[in-house]
């Protein structure tokens, strides 16, 4: 038997191996398990931050003025953001170092400047 042929008939053994696989799953019965994870469970459930969020997309604009909508995005930054809850507070607003210098007056004085008679 030369090379071809045995690539040739390789190929159908590979290509009829691969259709009868095919067969064999696609008449399988799916086999459904009742496992807690699996089962959808409603939002409130799984995180109270999460209704809290719910509600306040359907409120509409009013969740821009309701305190506990605030708060519920103020956590949802600081979960996805990854900040600590005190983090924020110990912080002080301060300028960067290299701002903190005080520029030279652009215009001069007319102390320094010299007059040429």
């Amino acid at each position: 038997m030369d090379g071809k042929t045995l690539a040739r008939v390789g190929a159908i053994v590979f290509v009829a191996v691969a259709i009868a696989a095919t067969a064999i799953e696609m008449n399988r019965k799916d086999v459904s398990t009742d496992v807690l994870a699996t089962q959808d469970r409603p939002i409130t459930a799984r995180d109270p931050l999460a209704s809290e969020l719910l509600r306040c997309s359907e409120i509409g604009e009013a969740g821009t003025r309701d305190p506990n909508c605030l708060k519920a995005w103020a956590e949802n930054r600081r979960r996805f953001l990854g900040r600590r809850p005190e983090f924020h507070h110990r912080r002080r607003l301060r300028r960067p170092r290299c701002f903190q210098v005080r520029p030279r007056r652009l215009i001069p004085s007319t102390k320094t400047v010299r007059q040429r008679a």
